[in-house]
């Protein structure tokens, strides 16, 4: 059944390319956020679902998403993130807050991870064990760490933003705030605070909603060989 289902995916695509593109198109960083308005409890479950999916080094997923919809949180939040109001009126507010450290405990929470979704022996990831403690040590032999962590986040961020598109749900992505503050108040250890999204629904009174998407054409921005 399982083969079956996945079959289906392949063949037949769940949501015409146009439709795709309409709904990117529509979506853009909101500045105004209705404060009276939530995104549904069913919506909101999506939206962590898709950020959970998204591609990882090694599906490693070297980072936490932090979700608040508690008012009084979102006002102690504000002062560090310059008092942008989208931080105080949106439904929901999320950080991508990366690793710090890549650990051998991670690993070995990874890999059993591992062979209890996919029923893998030890012996079977003996390879993949040996490549993730590569990794691990490079990277902290570089100073590394930290940059591959918080790369990742943002691979995750962009798949929060497209499925809020696709459910009409608005977003506002954004670096404006300080770290050090946010990770103090949100108790943040051995992570710290990368990148932050604003979610909710736009007020009718946002100057930018009317405007239109400014982008350069294709032929400036991609190269074909």
């Amino acid at each position: 059944m399982k083969d079956a289902v996945r079959a289906g995916f392949e063949r037949t695509p769940l949501i015409e390319g146009e439709e795709i593109i309409s709904r990117l198109g529509w979506r853009y960083a909101v500045k105004g956020f209705d404060p009276d308005r939530r995104v549904s409890e069913r919506d909101w479950k999506l939206l962590e679902q898709a950020a959970i999916l998204a591609p990882s080094s090694y599906g490693l997923q070297p980072f936490r998403i932090i979700v608040i919809s508690d008012r009084d949180m979102k006002e102690r939040l504000a002062p560090a993130c310059y008092n942008q109001p989208q931080v105080r009126d949106c439904s929901h507010l999320v950080f991508f807050a990366a690793r710090k450290e890549f650990t051998e405990q991670h690993i070995k929470e990874f890999l059993e991870l591992t062979m209890e979704v996919r029923g893998t022996p030890a012996e079977d990831l003996s390879g993949l064990a040996e490549a993730l403690e590569n990794t691990r040590a490079n990277l902290e032999k570089n100073g590394l760490t930290k940059a591959w962590a918080q790369r990742q986040t943002y691979i995750s961020l962009g798949f929060l933003l497209e499925t809020a598109a696709l459910l009409g749900v608005d977003a506002c992505p954004m670096e404006g705030f300080v770290p050090e503050q946010v990770d103090k108040i949100l108790g943040l250890e051995e992570y710290t605070a990368t990148v932050m999204c604003a979610l909710g629904y736009r007020t009718g009174s946002d100057w930018l909603a009317p405007l239109k998407k400014v982008r350069f054409p294709a032929d400036t921005i991609v190269t074909r060989i």
